[in-house]
């Protein structure tokens, strides 16, 4: 992997499909039963107001990060926006972990998949063993570089979302195209803010757009195909998520699929095309999360490189040979692949759901406070962003503090923490 960023190594069809690589790769696979258990019957239109937030979000995003296209983008984003203060390193600290955090919930998900394979009732301590490796497999291929990950992203892209569509019709077909709920669930009549909290996982099945904005500087044209990157990646999930959610929906009930949920596609798959069906169902969860582990890796170790180049993060080689850009990538799999090994997927959805909520906020805050004449971005979208984000936040938050008050206890205080580093570390440098 070289130690410079390479303007114009990502061409827009490769930035396309590393944002749906990353996007598909988490999303589906391991947010359709978490979001199901909190929205109920509901969870398609959670699927649907989320896309809806989301694009608001990259709105923000894309205003910036087209006018000031960077290998960096959040961290030149928060910058820009605050200068280099706490609140800079810290909501790009929080943004990086977030993404690590989906790295090993992308990983674990593969784990959980694969085993549908075999007769997995004694085999659970194989989830995290197959998720440490596809994160050692997703490492060795980021030292190949971007090329590589570019080709391998448009070739993983194309069979993930036709194979996802497949499944999406052959559900369908089964349910007899009626679109309709299948009987029977655990929530009759879900709460508006358990509709909420749902809402807010499935904001984490379309925050992979961000990971074409931490490779800005590489894509080919920026200035333009930032932004189209972004909007073609959103479409295309929008339009496979609404498919896959009436195809579960419409197959399983609410109970089956809360019960099922770390695997609820290949359940669902099973009604429709018995075993073959889920066969099929694997092999694609395989390929997307694979696919979407080695593209959010790419983009993390930028993001981690650039933090340090603008010395609000710092920075130990621990006897490793080479530069900045590869010693991030190895501190970002060693971080994914551990938490990978103790948490379970609730719980690493949980702590990405609300990291990644609380920095969306904190960049559209920054933008419109000090970035918008700048960039030319609408003031009411804007506020519009901040409102949605924090409207799922707090209802997450309620919901999950209820049902698993330690994640929300470990989010917040880690939080906290991170904030209270940043502002110890940048109070050092000026010492300096």
């Amino acid at each position: 992997m070289s130690d410079n960023y390479k303007s114009g190594s990502l061409s827009l069809t490769a930035t396309v499909a590393m944002g749906t690589g990353v996007m598909i790769g988490a999303g589906i696979f391991a947010l359709t039963g978490q979001v199901a258990e909190y929205a109920g019957p509901l969870f398609p239109a959670a699927f649907l107001l989320a896309a809806i937030i989301s694009g608001f979000s990259a709105y923000t995003y894309i205003k910036v990060t087209s006018k000031y296209p960077s290998a960096g983008g959040i961290a030149m984003i928060l910058q820009k926006a605050y200068g280099k203060t706490m609140m800079t390193g810290a909501s790009a600290l929080l943004m990086a972990i977030s993404m690590i955090i989906n790295e090993s919930l992308v990983a674990r998900t593969f784990g959980t998949y694969t085993l549908q394979l075999f007769d997995a009732e004694n085999l659970d301590w194989l989830v995290p063993v197959l998720a440490v490796g596809l994160i050692v497999v997703a490492f060795l291929i980021n030292i190949a570089g971007n090329r590589l990950i570019g080709a391998v992203s448009k070739v993983t892209a194309v069979v993930k979302i036709l194979g996802i569509l497949g499944f999406a019709t052959a559900a369908l077909w089964a349910a007899g195209w009626s679109f309709e709920p299948a009987t029977g669930g655990v929530i009759d009549d879900t709460s508006a803010t358990g509709f909420l909290a749902g809402v807010a996982l499935a904001i984490l099945a379309y925050k992979g757009f961000t990971t074409i904005t931490n490779s800005g500087g590489e894509v080919v044209d920026p200035h333009k195909n930032v932004g189209r990157a972004i909007m073609i990646s959103l479409g295309i999930c929008v339009v496979v998520y609404m498919l896959v959610a009436f195809g579960v929906g419409s197959t399983l009930t609410v109970e089956e699929i809360v019960r099922a949920k770390d695997y609820s596609l290949a359940e669902a798959a099973r009604p429709a095309m018995g075993d073959y069906g889920v066969w099929f169902t694997v092999g694609i969860a395989i390929v997307a999360t694979s696919s979407g582990l080695l593209a959010s890796v790419f983009a993390v170790s930028r993001m981690l490189a650039m933090l340090t180049d603008m010395n609000i993060i710092p920075h130990r080689h621990f006897g490793m040979q080479g530069g900045i850009q590869k010693h991030t990538l190895v501190y970002t799999v060693v971080l994914a692949a551990s938490l990978a090994a103790f948490f379970d997927l609730s719980r690493i959805a949980s702590l990405g759901a609300i990291y990644y909520l609380v920095m969306d906020i904190a960049i559209h805050w920054g933008v419109w406070r000090h970035l918008k004449a700048d960039v030319d971005a609408q003031a009411w979208v804007l506020a519009t962003a901040i409102v949605l984000d924090a409207l799922a936040l707090v209802a997450f938050i309620v919901i999950k503090g209820g049902a698993d008050p330690l994640i929300v206890i470990i989010a917040v205080s880690s939080i906290v923490a991170i904030f209270g580093f940043e502002r110890y570390y940048l109070a050092q440098k000026r010492g300096d």
